[in-house]
């Protein structure tokens, strides 16, 4: 493995950041680190790379003990969210700074420079400054400096932040490229769901300090650990049921109490496309009303209001929508397809309970 934390953990005085996290990184992987601000990531990300010492724990870069081991010396290019280039050097002598402090040989370094210009679609503007590029060619610059030692691990930290939408969804696809090209273990801060759902191979989600949950991003998109992982990963519906002689009950849904004694609660969760949506009202055990369509592009995202005025978000492509014929104010029935029960931040569900349900196996077929 190319990089190893165990049990590390940071305070700032006596404030602390992070807890006991402890996770690795294959070599060749590309990793998010995700979460909301102040939950960790960066301060994560900085001890990997030598910028601050862990208050305990220990890090390992290759097998190695790295904790007393200075920044300099760890082999790892950083690129930070605001590029950080010297203004006052082109292109190629940005790129070309860090070897020179390595005391690369003049024509070694100009070998270097010019593969990176070639490798990341810099070529043309080696004589350029940065107040002369756009965004995403700063950006580019600034991993090109990074990788310009070949380094054994590159650390991003939010490295798209600065550039518009646009030049965001390219450079992510270009990162992709990139790293299937160098191989190089990668390991990215960012608090955008849908970067690091795209680019990476993994994601580690932490919420206040803590790592909540780590995975593909299919993992834990489909099989979210808690309720923090549910919500902030994508679209979620979270409901809160009562147990009543058996069942789970919230207005008109029922749902298997899941072991649970009556008078005590069950949390469920469950996406946008695991709803099912008809405008035979026969077709499904569910009416509701819909209320609002919201255009995602190919995809349509409904509200759906029941009679009780519960509110659950569905979603479906335009094509379905359209031979359904719905359109707002229209009555339809519907079904949860599936579901998961779901444990509070910090708490752990016993394994049989910890999965998806077809509602259909639960219930019978039509609930």
């Amino acid at each position: 493995m190319s990089i190893e934390l165990r049990n590390i953990s940071k305070k700032f005085g006596e404030v602390p950041a992070v807890y006991g996290i402890s996770f690795t990184v294959q070599d060749g992987e590309l990793m998010a680190l995700l979460g909301p601000s102040g939950s960790g990531k960066t301060t994560v990300l900085r001890m990997i790379a030598g910028l601050e010492l862990p208050t305990d724990g220990d890090i390992f870069i290759r097998g190695q003990r790295v904790n007393d081991v200075p920044v300099q010396h760890r082999n790892i290019g950083f690129v930070f969210q605001n590029y950080a280039l010297f203004k006052s050097m082109n292109v190629l002598k940005n790129i070309a700074f860090g070897l020179k402090i390595k005391k690369w040989k003049p024509a070694a370094i100009q070998q270097r420079v010019e593969e990176l210009l070639s490798l990341l679609g810099l070529e043309g503007l080696a004589n350029r400054y940065p107040h002369q590029l756009s965004g995403g060619q700063r950006q580019r610059v600034a991993i090109a400096r990074a990788l310009a030692p070949n380094p054994t691990v590159l650390l991003l930290d939010e490295p798209f932040g600065a550039v518009d939408a646009k030049i965001r969804q390219e450079l992510r696809e270009w990162l992709v490229r990139l790293h299937h090209d160098l191989n190089v273990t990668t390991i990215f801060v960012t608090h955008d769901q849908e970067e690091a759902m795209e680019v990476s191979n993994r994601i580690a989600i932490f919420s206040q300090g803590r790592l909540a949950q780590i995975g593909s991003p299919r993992e834990v998109y489909d099989r979210p650990g808690n309720e923090f992982v549910a919500r902030f990963i994508g679209v979620m519906n979270v409901l809160e049921l009562a147990v009543s002689n058996g069942v789970a009950r919230l207005a008109e849904l029922e749902f298997p109490a899941h072991g649970q004694a009556d008078g005590q609660g069950v949390r469920i969760g469950f996406r946008p496309y695991a709803v099912q949506v008809s405008s035979d009202l026969t077709q499904y055990r569910y009416r509701a009303m819909l209320r609002h369509t919201y255009f995602l592009g190919i995809l349509l995202r409904l509200e759906l209001e029941l009679p009780s005025g519960l509110v659950i978000r569905a979603r479906m492509t335009k094509e379905e929508y359209s031979l359904l014929g719905l359109e707002d104010g229209r009555e339809v029935s519907f079904q949860i397809r599936q579901y998961r029960v779901l444990s509070k931040e910090g708490s752990d569900l016993p394994p049989e309970v910890a999965v998806t349900y077809d509602v259909s196996v639960s219930l019978g077929e039509g609930i």
